[in-house]
């Protein structure tokens, strides 16, 4: 409450106004009561006596209290901005215990307008990064690009040859039937035999013997190797057989009796490089033997097969001829590094 409202006590100055507490605080408009020389003074600086003895404390403001009327003491209004939340508090009711009702209450106004203001955050999608080439800087696409287009046309190149090579004479194999053939022999060769209506049926046995120059000068010959069952010993029980033991020998055979007539004469220059090839394979399994001996050396070397007919299911009726067939080639002279020599004895 205003210390000057008539309704409180206070001694009035002359001609009923209210008299103004000076700086010591507590002094009357009669002189009397003095902040030092009454009793009304020991209530302390700026203290005001009412009617009835009871000291009343003075109003809240730091400095002298304004004379003026309560008329023209009354607060201005406020200026124009937002307005505060909550209901207008006097003095009286803005102290400690409403901040601590309100406190605990937690729906202050600073509490209010935050909530307010806070809005709920939408999640972020998540960014697909990219992968594989496109991860790749625009130099190393390019590069990519032209090693997989190489690899493509490589690859495309190789399917065409061998699709020309098993397919039916026609235009292209007559004009570019060398280079097919120098393409895919001998690692890609293919036939039909595997789905031909009448696979083969027969049995064939590829040996070799030996004449070979002995360390005290002699020449002896040495008794048949059967190097197809040498292959058929090791692939025999082996669950994971070399390409070696399975195919040297046999395509090598295939390969020379592809390339010589009936007189064993070789047709063209691929079938010179059959016996070459043939030569090559039995010096090297004679070594693996030890058919020279110690100090011997292998001086000629020749072949010879033996092809038996499978003997056809009972239920079939077929009859075919279970004599042998035996193809003995001449002697070809080997050197004794192993490497061939052109000519045959």
């Amino acid at each position: 409450m205003d210390a000057y409202d008539t309704g409180s006590g206070a001694r009035q100055g002359p001609g009923g106004r209210e008299h103004p507490a000076g700086p010591g605080g507590g002094g009357t408009g009669d002189g009397t009561g003095g902040a030092f020389g009454s009793p009304e003074g020991a209530a302390g600086p700026g203290a005001v006596r009412g009617a009835s003895g009871e000291t009343a404390e003075p109003p809240p403001a730091s400095g002298p209290a304004d004379p003026r009327s309560p008329s023209e003491t009354a607060e201005p209004p406020p200026v124009s901005g937002p307005a505060e939340p909550g209901p207008v508090r006097d003095a009286a009711e803005s102290g400690p215990s409403a901040g601590t009702a309100e406190s605990a209450s937690g729906t202050g106004p600073a509490t209010a307008a935050t909530a307010e203001q806070v809005k709920p955050v939408e999640p972020v999608e998540p960014v697909e990064l990219p992968t594989g080439v496109a991860a790749l800087s625009p130099r190393y696409q390019v590069g990519a690009l032209v090693a997989l287009a190489v690899v493509a046309v490589a690859v495309c190149a190789h399917l065409g040859s061998v699709f020309l090579h098993v397919a039916p004479s026609n235009t292209l194999t007559k004009q570019h039937g060398a280079a097919v053939d120098e393409w895919v022999f001998p690692e890609f060769e293919q036939n039909w035999k595997l789905f031909a209506p009448n696979p083969l049926q027969q049995n064939i046995s590829v040996q070799v013997r030996a004449e070979v120059s002995t360390a005290d000068g002699e020449i002896r010959t040495t008794g048949w190797y059967d190097l197809s069952a040498e292959d058929g010993r090791a692939i025999d029980g082996n669950p994971v057989p070399s390409h070696t033991q399975q195919n040297e020998l046999r395509r090598a055979w295939d390969f020379f009796v592809a390339t010589h007539d009936s007189d064993d004469r070789a047709v063209g220059l691929r079938g010179t490089l059959s016996e070459s090839y043939l030569r090559r394979i039995a010096v090297l399994r004679l070594e693996r033997n030890d058919a020279a001996g110690p100090g011997g050396v292998v001086e000629r070397v020749q072949y010879r097969s033996r092809t038996t007919n499978v003997e056809p299911p009972s239920w079939s009726g077929e009859k075919v001829s279970d004599r042998p067939t035996v193809r003995e080639l001449p002697w070809w002279t080997v050197s004794g590094s192993g490497d061939p020599r052109e000519g045959a004895a």
